[in-house]
C-alpha cells in the first residue's frame, strides 16, 4: 500500500465514495436555474422524459419524471432552449451526476404559447383543418343550439342579434364553463350531448375575449376532436377578431366575435323578404312576359295554319293524281313483262333440247360399244400374260425341280445348303430334301470334286 494512501486516514469503498459525493451534491445544490438547449430527448416506456442540456462548451445528463412532466403546458423537443429549476443528484450505480427537473419554461413564447403552435402542428398534420371536410352551414336552421356561458355577454350578443335578424329563431342555450380546469370537460361534454340529441341544425361554440390562458379550454385537443367528430355544423366564435383558437381552426366556420357568428348563422329576415318581393315581383314580370310571347307565337301559328278543308281537297286531288299514274306505270310494266316473256318461249322453241338428245343418245351406245370390245380385248390379253408368266415361275419353282427327281441338301442341325463336299466331314449329319419327305443320312465317305458331270 503507498504510504500517500496509509496516511490520509479513511480508505473510501467505491459506493461510499459515490454516496457521499452525492449528499454533498444534494446538500450543496438543493434547487437551482439552469438555461441551456436540449439534446437528445427520449421517453422510454417508464413515462420519464431523459435528455441533455447543453450551452457552446458544456452538456450534462438530466431527467424530469412523468409526474412533473404531466403538468407542463408544452413539450419539450430537440433543439428547444428552456430555463428550467432543478436539483443536482448523482446516479449511485454508475457514479454519473445529473439534474432531475421540477420545472421547465422555454425561451422566448410563452409556454402556452409554444403548446399552443405544437397541438396546431400536430392536428393538422392529421386532417383536423381540412377545408374538404368542413361542413356546409344551413340557410336557415329551424334550432341553433349556444353552448356558452349562461352568464357571459356573448350569450347575451348572440341572442339579441338573433332576435333582430329573425325573430322566431330557436335558440337553446347550453351552458358550460368557458374557462378553468373544468371547462375543457364540459365544452366537450355539451358538443357530445346536442350530437346525440340530434335535434338541432347549427352550433355556435363561443365566449368574449381573454388572455391566451383564459381561452385555453379551445385551445384543448379533446375540445378540438369533438369539433371533428360533430355530425351538426359547428361556427365557432371564440373572443375577438384578433383571437385564433384551435377550435377556430377545426370549426367548420369561425366568425371573429359572437355578434358576428349570429350574424352568420341567421339570414336577416327583413333583407329576406325584400329579395321575397324582388323575385316575386320579377315572376310575375317573367310570366306577363312569357304570356305575351306565347300570345304572340300563337297568332303567327293561327296565320300560318291553313284551312282543314282546302288541305284535304289538295291531299285528294294528290291522291287521284298519284293514282292515274300508279295504273299508267303498272300497264306499261305489265306489257314489257308480256313481250319478254314472248321472247323467252319462242328461244326456248328454238332450242329444244329434245333434238340434241337423240344425237347424244347414238353417240353414248356406240362409246359403251366400243369400251366393251376394248375391255374385252384387254382382259383376254391380259390372262394370256398371267398363263405364261405362271408356267415361267413354275419351272422355276423348287418344288418342280423337286420333282424331276433332283434333291436338296442341306447341314443339320444348321440346316445351311451344300454346294461343295469340302465343306462337310465325314460322320456329319446332313438333311436331304426330297419331293415328298426328308432323310437324315451320315456321311460315310466324300469325293472331293469340284464338278460332277
Amino acid at each position: 500500500m503507498d504510504r500517500r494512501e496509509k496516511n490520509s486516514g479513511h480508505i473510501y469503498t467505491v459506493s461510499e465514495l459515490n454516496g457521499k459525493l452525492k449528499k454533498l451534491l444534494e446538500e450543496q445544490y438543493p434547487f437551482i436555474w439552469i438555461t441551456g438547449e436540449i439534446s437528445n430527448f427520449a421517453i422510454p416506456a417508464s413515462g420519464h422524459s431523459y435528455f441533455s442540456l447543453k450551452d457552446k462548451n458544456s452538456l450534462i445528463n438530466c431527467v424530469m419524471f412523468k409526474n412533473q412532466r404531466k403538468r407542463l403546458k408544452f413539450t419539450p423537443e430537440n433543439g428547444m432552449k428552456i430555463t428550467g429549476m432543478g436539483r443536482l443528484s448523482l446516479y449511485e450505480p454508475r457514479g454519473s451526476y445529473q439534474l432531475i427537473f421540477e420545472h421547465l419554461e422555454p425561451e422566448g413564447a410563452g409556454a402556452l404559447q409554444i403548446a399552443f403552435e405544437q397541438l396546431k402542428r400536430k392536428l393538422s398534420k392529421e386532417g383536423l383543418f381540412d377545408k374538404s371536410l368542413k361542413k356546409q352551414i344551413p340557410f336557415l336552421p329551424l334550432k341553433i343550439s349556444v353552448i356558452t356561458s349562461g352568464t357571459g355577454a356573448a350569450v347575451r350578443d348572440v341572442i339579441n342579434v338573433s332576435r333582430r335578424r329573425f325573430p322566431g329563431i330557436y335558440l337553446e342555450i347550453v351552458p358550460v364553463k368557458v374557462q378553468g380546469s373544468e371547462a375543457e370537460h364540459e365544452i366537450s361534454q355539451a358538443l357530445a350531448m346536442v350530437n346525440s340529441m340530434g335535434n338541432s341544425d347549427l352550433i355556435i361554440l363561443c365566449r368574449g375575449g381573454g388572455s391566451l390562458e383564459d381561452l385555453s379550454a379551445f385551445n384543448s385537443e379533446k375540445v378540438a376532436r369533438a369539433l371533428y367528430d360533430s355530425v351538426i355544423p359547428v361556427i365557432s366564435a371564440v373572443g375577438h377578431e384578433t383571437d385564433f383558437t384551435i377550435a377556430d381552426f377545426t370549426a367548420d366556420l369561425r366568425a371573429p366575435t359572437p355578434s358576428a357568428a349570429a350574424e352568420l348563422a341567421v339570414p336577416d329576415v327583413k333583407t329576406l323578404k325584400k329579395n321575397i318581393f324582388a323575385l316575386e315581383k320579377a315572376m310575375l314580370s317573367g310570366f306577363q312576359h312569357y304570356f305575351v310571347f306565347l300570345k304572340n307565337q300563337l297568332n303567327d301559328l293561327e296565320s300560318r295554319l291553313k284551312s282543314p278543308e282546302g288541305i284535304i281537297d289538295d291531299m285528294q286531288f294528290r291522291l287521284e293524281d298519284i293514282d292515274t299514274r300508279c295504273i299508267i306505270s303498272m300497264e306499261k310494266l305489265i306489257l314489257s313483262h308480256k313481250e319478254k316473256l314472248e321472247w323467252f318461249d319462242k328461244s326456248l322453241y328454238a332450242n329444244n333440247p329434245g333434238k340434241n338428245i337423240s344425237i347424244l343418245k347414238k353417240n353414248c351406245d356406240n362409246f359403251i360399244s366400243r369400251l366393251k370390245t376394248g375391255m374385252t380385248g384387254i382382259v383376254r390379253h391380259s390372262r394370256a400374260e398371267h398363263d405364261r408368266l405362271s408356267a415361267g415361275l413354275a419351272a422355276l419353282s423348287p418344288a418342280a425341280v423337286l420333282e424331276r427327281g433332283y434333291s436338296i441338301t442341306r447341314k443339320y442341325p444348321e440346316k445351311t445348303v451344300l454346294l461343295n463336299s469340302v465343306n462337310t466331314e465325314k460322320g456329319n449329319i446332313i438333311e436331304v430334301i426330297l419331293a415328298k419327305g426328308r432323310l437324315l443320312c451320315q456321311i460315310r465317305e466324300k469325293n472331293g470334286k469340284e464338278k460332277n458331270i
